[in-house]
């Protein structure tokens, strides 16, 4: 399974009613950083397959659920368990790193 988009029009349905915990990934074509942990996240969202979703919202395109996160710095990784946010997580990391955490969290 690979990441999927997520916009302001589809964020109730897709992450906060999921019956599976989902991983947010805030980013912007423009950040370095955000480009840096994209292939890690690909790679994970097929490892967590059927465990964990893994969702990225475009901040530029879908500025209501960006502030209403308080996205203050991209990019902004949310795990998201029953529809409330269980961790956060900002800035690039490593790919063993970003396993580490969304198994802790889930």
């Amino acid at each position: 399974m690979a990441t999927f988009p997520v916009t302001d029009a589809t964020f109730e349905a897709e992450v906060r009613n999921s019956e599976l915990p989902v991983v947010i990934d805030f980013w912007a074509e423009w950040c370095g950083p955000c480009r840096q942990i994209g292939p890690a996240l690909e790679e994970l969202s097929a490892e967590f397959d059927g465990r964990v979703r893994i969702a990225k919202v475009n901040v530029d395109e879908n500025p209501q659920i960006t502030a209403a996160m308080g996205i203050r710095g991209i990019p902004a990784l949310f795990l998201v368990k029953d529809g409330q946010v269980v961790a956060n997580k900002v800035g690039a990391a490593p790919k063993a790193a970003l396993q580490s955490w969304i198994e802790a969290s889930i």
